[in-house]
């Protein structure tokens, strides 16, 4: 059986060259987990729809190969199954029941292609009682305990972006998932179900606070070191109404944010007197507005102090440490973020996008790798 292409010339790089997905069209975090295996060298075809998913998005949606199928349809079906029985991936992301009634769930697709990994992303999950009903990010980080501690106390929680949702405790990790299946899969020849859902997923990423609240650390907003009351963690405004951020939980870096600010003598006793916090808030707050942003980041930036500048996304890419790093290119006329995380010997790259059916067709001319 002919080998699985291999990384070269033109052709894609990165850790996972030779890994074949197949993405139903969603929104959100399926196309992100998506984005993520593409940009590591996996090969992705998204069997999409006309009209696409209502959401285009040239960077999230980049390295793919697609192709428009009416998978409600005898023949969009077929083409379907064909397709991902030379895959070694799914990603879906429609509520618990639509692919079965589409007759393309995980029984028909494993009983054709036992290797093949097939990841759900949702949001309440496959099971339980809310797992047929509509959400978003923001009920998903509520129901999770994410969003009770965040905001003001007396005020309604803030909205957060949907990064702590959908791609925190989504796509990140429904892309964890597919790599512990696949590794799995290498002992027991095997594919499985990857039930990723958000709620979940935010779940996990609580334990910290989860494990913490019992030793005292408190989710109460009026005395939530990480949440904003702390004078010494949160954002202030400067005389030019941008913002910057400080962050300098650590007794060391506070006395020197204290210092480095001229602030006086008595705010550096009693770091963690939650009783003086909003009255030391205040104070800071007075203090930074005396300047603007660029000053305090002149005086600031580079020191212990654990300081950054609240950057606008537009402006994220010049900023000298991103430039540095190389974080972001021009690829098709858009800046975008470089493939991440970065790795030593196997760095990915954004692939091209490609046609579908051409995809799939070298998919068929090599063979399905049974390893």
């Amino acid at each position: 059986m002919p080998a699985r292409p291999q990384a070269g010339p033109g052709r894609a790089a990165g850790p996972l060259v030779g890994l074949r997905v197949v993405e139903f069209e969603s929104i959100g975090p399926g196309p992100h987990c998506a984005m993520l295996l593409a940009d590591l060298g996996a090969e992705v075809v998204r069997i999409g729809r006309e009209g696409g998913n209502g959401w285009p998005n040239p960077i999230m949606d980049r390295g793919r190969a697609s192709v428009e199928v009416d998978i409600r349809s005898d023949e969009g079906r077929a083409f379907a199954l064909e397709t991902c029985d030379l895959a070694d991936v799914v990603i879906e992301g429609m509520r618990p029941g639509v692919m079965e009634r589409l007759g393309l769930g995980p029984e028909v697709m494993l009983a054709r292609n036992p290797r093949l990994i097939y990841g759900r992303m949702t949001g309440w999950g496959q099971e339980g009682p809310l797992a047929r009903v509509a959400g978003h990010d923001i009920n998903y980080i509520a129901l999770a305990g994410a969003l009770a501690p965040m905001g003001r106390p007396g005020e309604p929680a803030p909205v957060p972006l949907n990064l702590v949702g959908d791609f925190g405790g989504g796509s990140m990790f429904l892309a964890f998932g597919i790599m512990a299946a696949l590794w799995e899969r290498e002992r027991s020849g095997l594919g499985q179900v990857i039930d990723a859902a958000i709620v979940d997923g935010v779940s996990s990423m609580m334990t910290m606070f989860s494990g913490l609240s019992p030793r005292g650390f408190s989710l109460d907003r009026a005395g939530n070191q990480l949440g904003g009351a702390a004078p010494y963690y949160r954002s202030y405004l400067c005389a030019d109404g941008r913002e910057i951020t400080v962050g300098a939980i650590e007794p060391r870096f506070y006395a020197e944010l204290l210092e480095r600010i001229g602030a006086p003598a008595d705010m550096r006793e009693g770091q963690d007197d939650r009783a003086t916090w909003a009255d030391r808030s205040g104070r800071l707050a007075a203090l930074f507005l005396t300047r603007t942003a660029a000053e305090w980041q002149d005086l600031l930036e580079g020191t212990d102090v654990c300081f950054a500048p609240v950057v606008p996304l537009a402006q994220v890419a010049e900023h000298p440490h991103m430039v540095a790093r190389g974080t972001h290119v021009e690829h098709d006329g858009l800046v975008q973020p470089v493939p991440a995380p970065r790795f030593s010997r196997t760095p990915g790259s954004i692939q091209p996008t490609r046609e579908g059916r051409e995809a799939i067709a070298a998919w068929r001319d090599q063979g399905r790798d049974h390893g």
